[in-house]
């Protein structure tokens, strides 16, 4: 059987495809530092690029890309020190509270239930019992076996060291020859076709780029909202369950869910009464209507095509495929499918096959 050569070249494109997919997935562990590091260095080289040019050119790069990235690994240090007194403040208070959250909870449905006709007897000492000599245990178990295995394997802390030292040297060398990188890959291209690639990266890099600042945005006041929101009904830890729920909503809906059960959780062990529900639906539901339909509408814009629904999609089918890795890759990865089912339906429409 003869081939020709478009079909020879079509084959040889798709074994080298198939070949970058099995690697991928093979040298993902090894891969994850460099991969965080790129998408962070194209999230930021835009920062580094508009902060040498308000100095005219005569910045040294090396010094604007210090500058950024001090600033993003200051915004990551202030993230996690707002998460911190979340664990540390509620795990405390669901041992302490939850025998009187119980009683409650018991004193509330069985008169209710009653009226129905359903009689309900609880051993409740034997419960609270139960649950918070678990709960006690638990707490310092889990320590101990941490840092047991910690001492015994370290692989896990010497994974995560490696890859707090690894990612920031990496997305220094990227942010500092992020052109040269990106031209030195496109030179790989076949000159017959860089045009067309050309054209194709340039329409992703535009859908991509006007999502992530869309969405930054929306993020970014949402947290706000979310923050001051809370903070109205007197919640002590408004503040960090708001600015974990603002920024979490990159995830579409995820986000927002979590957020929604520790705002829940935080409410119900502060105050122990319906005003808790009351705060987060009232916060919550408003947030959601606001951000709904109007914010992400008007901030990210239909005009750019990636439906939450499809980057939830996305993210677990890139998840299911090549596991950390391929949630990394998934929103890069559907903006390029995004621009390339588009020509592929464009094409489509125009053919002879569409239009008989």
């Amino acid at each position: 059987m003869q081939f020709t050569p478009t079909q020879k070249q079509a084959a040889a494109w798709l074994a080298i495809a198939v070949l970058a997919l099995l690697a991928l997935r093979a040298l993902g562990p090894v891969l994850t530092p460099f991969i965080v590091a790129a998408v962070l260095a194209y999230a930021l080289t835009p920062l580094v690029d508009r902060l040498d040019d308000v100095w005219g050119g005569r910045m040294p790069r090396v010094l604007a890309v210090v500058i950024v990235q001090l600033l993003f690994l200051l915004a990551v240090l202030c993230l996690v020190l707002l998460i911190i007194p979340v664990l540390l403040k509620e795990i405390p208070l669901i041992r302490e509270q939850l025998p009187m959250l119980l009683d409650k909870l018991h004193a509330t449905l069985s008169p209710w239930l009653a009226q129905f006709g359903i009689h309900i007897a609880l051993d409740l000492a034997s419960l609270r019992e139960l649950l918070v000599g678990y709960l006690n245990a638990n707490w310092g178990d889990s320590f101990g076996s941490l840092w047991s295995s910690l001492k015994l394997g370290g692989s896990v802390l010497l994974t995560v060291v490696g890859y707090t030292v690894l990612i920031p040297v990496a997305l220094f060398y990227l942010l500092l020859d992020w052109k040269q990188v990106v031209a030195r890959a496109l030179e790989l291209v076949p000159p017959r076709v860089r045009p067309g690639v050309d054209s194709f990266t340039h329409e992703a890099d535009q859908v991509l780029g006007q999502y992530l600042r869309g969405q930054l945005l929306v993020m970014v006041t949402m947290a706000v909202f979310y923050s001051t929101g809370l903070a109205l009904f007197g919640l002590d830890l408004a503040v960090p369950i708001g600015v974990f729920t603002g920024l979490a909503m990159f995830v579409p809906y995820v986000g927002f869910g979590i957020g929604l059960v520790l705002a829940i959780v935080a409410g119900v062990l502060e105050f122990a009464s319906v005003k808790a529900l009351v705060m987060v639906g009232s916060v919550y539901g408003l947030g959601q209507v606001f951000e709904g339909f109007y914010l992400t509408p008007r901030l990210v814009g239909e005009r750019i095509g990636l439906h939450p629904l499809a980057v939830i999609f996305a993210l677990l089918a890139f998840g299911q495929l090549f596991g950390f890795v391929g949630v990394l890759i998934a929103l890069p990865a559907s903006a390029l499918l995004l621009v390339a089912i588009r020509r592929i339906r464009s094409g489509y429409l125009s053919s002879r096959l569409y239009q008989g």
